[in-house]
């Protein structure tokens, strides 16, 4: 009897120490990135905010009730796209404007209120494509400053990389800044879970050019899909001669089908081999399209990249491939009912 007294003590007392796998850190372990994939399960991207050169000047500024609404409507994450080059000094060591850094902060904070993990990212770094030696120190220095303030935030908060390298920041180079990024990171945070994506605008194009350090062993590949071009982005004023694409559909025939399903084989080979992971960073088509083909070709895509175990961040919440209206302050139901049925 005394020793079963013991043994229960001893076992209560070992429960009560225990802080079981909730989403705070644990400094001394490394989290599964499988699991932790399960989390950006169903995601949506909150694109054309924090990525403008200001936030609003792309006509979205970021309200507490769009967290709510991401929430409620069944989505588990938010892929926060962030212009962070825009943000700091001129000059070494580049330091992050302390507003701005609250307004990152913000953004956390509601994504953690509404139980949605986060994504964050550096987007549209524009001078690393153009100058990438120049741009290097200023690139790792927003890194080693991002991890110092958010090593102690949850584990649902994950750190993309770079979002699409491209033109001169080729993919040999682009491996070689990862692994330093990569390096600069470990060195402050060694639990958060990373996002990896390709050069050549981060498509699968150059999948097999991307090299991850054999040593990281906390990340998560990302890709993103726009195909068929033609029709998800049709009447795109930022793409040379799209509109005399406009009119053209996705009728979700076999053919079409076999496409994408092709393409989504190749990454799941690629991960497969290389026990990693997949994110599927962005999709979307865009509002110029008619509301059928979109509706049809996104449940496609979404349930597509389930059935291959991929989480998706659609592209995006309440913009030109919105499926929120902002002006209306309603979902558009079609595009919700394909995403989270």
């Amino acid at each position: 009897m005394r020793f079963l007294l013991i043994f229960m003590l001893m076992f209560f007392l070992t429960c009560s120490n225990s802080t079981g796998p909730d989403k705070n850190n644990n400094k001394n372990t490394i989290p599964d990135p499988f699991e932790q994939n399960i989390l950006l399960k169903r995601s949506i991207n909150l694109g054309n905010a924090l990525e403008a050169p200001n936030e609003g000047d792309w006509g979205l500024t970021l309200q507490a009730s769009y967290f709510e609404k991401i929430a409620a409507a069944g989505f588990t994450a938010v892929r926060v796209p962030i212009r962070w080059s825009a943000h700091t000094s001129a000059n070494a060591p580049y330091t992050i404007d302390p507003f701005f850094m609250a307004r990152i902060l913000w953004v956390l904070e509601q994504s953690e209120k509404n139980n949605l993990a986060t994504v964050i990212n550096i987007h549209h770094f524009e001078e690393i494509f153009s100058e990438p030696a120049a741009q290097k120190e200023k690139f790792l220095s927003i890194w080693q400053q991002l991890a110092k303030k958010f090593v102690d935030r949850p584990r649902t908060v994950f750190y993309e990389i770079l979002n699409e390298p491209h033109d001169n920041l080729t993919s040999a180079l682009w491996n070689t800044y990862l692994a330093e990024a990569i390096q600069t990171i470990r060195a402050v945070d060694s639990t958060h879970t990373l996002i990896i994506g390709t050069a050549e605008w981060g498509g699968i194009a150059a999948m097999n050019k991307l090299i991850i350090p054999a040593e990281e062993k906390n990340a998560i590949f990302t890709f993103h899909y726009y195909e068929p071009f033609q029709f998800t982005h049709q009447g795109a004023e930022w793409v040379d001669n799209s509109e005399g694409w406009l009119g053209t559909q996705w009728l979700g025939s076999a053919t079409e089908k076999l496409a994408i399903m092709n393409d989504f084989n190749n990454v799941k080979s690629w991960a497969n081999n290389h026990n990693i992971p997949v994110f599927l960073g962005e999709f979307g088509a865009y509002s110029k399209a008619d509301m059928t083909s979109r509706a049809r070709w996104t449940d496609f895509i979404s349930r597509t990249a389930e059935s291959d175990s991929f989480s998706w961040a659609y592209w995006e919440f309440g913009s030109g491939f919105g499926a929120y209206d902002p002006f209306t302050d309603q979902w558009n139901n079609e595009l919700l009912n394909a995403l989270v049925p």
